[in-house]
């Protein structure tokens, strides 16, 4: 898993003291990644450095769908929301494989 719980936990302004829902961020951390992979039609460890990182601008991408998972757990809504222009669509097209290769 590439997302860390104090870095999810951070990203939504969850206290470090508050554990009632670590086990619930690491599967949806485990779900952003696997949704992440499948848009890009690559695994993740494609895109690692020398040093086993991904690109932060994925980490960012995976964090955002964290947060739109945690704060709306349900597929609908009675507010009116509206979509972030250049977030995490923006970031994702900047690694698709395109070719539809198959990337070891």
């Amino acid at each position: 898993m590439y997302l860390q719980l104090y870095q999810i936990k951070k990203h939504l302004n969850i206290d470090e003291d508050f554990h009632s829902d670590d086990e619930y961020l690491v599967e949806l951390a485990q779900a952003a990644q696997n949704v992440v992979e499948v848009h890009l039609d690559r695994p993740l460890n494609s895109l690692e450095n020398e040093e086993g990182y991904i690109p932060s601008s994925l980490t960012q991408a995976m964090l955002l769908l964290i947060g739109t998972w945690y704060a709306s757990r349900e597929s609908v809504s009675f507010a009116s929301n509206s979509v972030l222009p250049h977030s995490y669509d923006y970031i994702i097209a900047l690694y698709k494989n395109y070719n539809r290769e198959v990337e070891k």
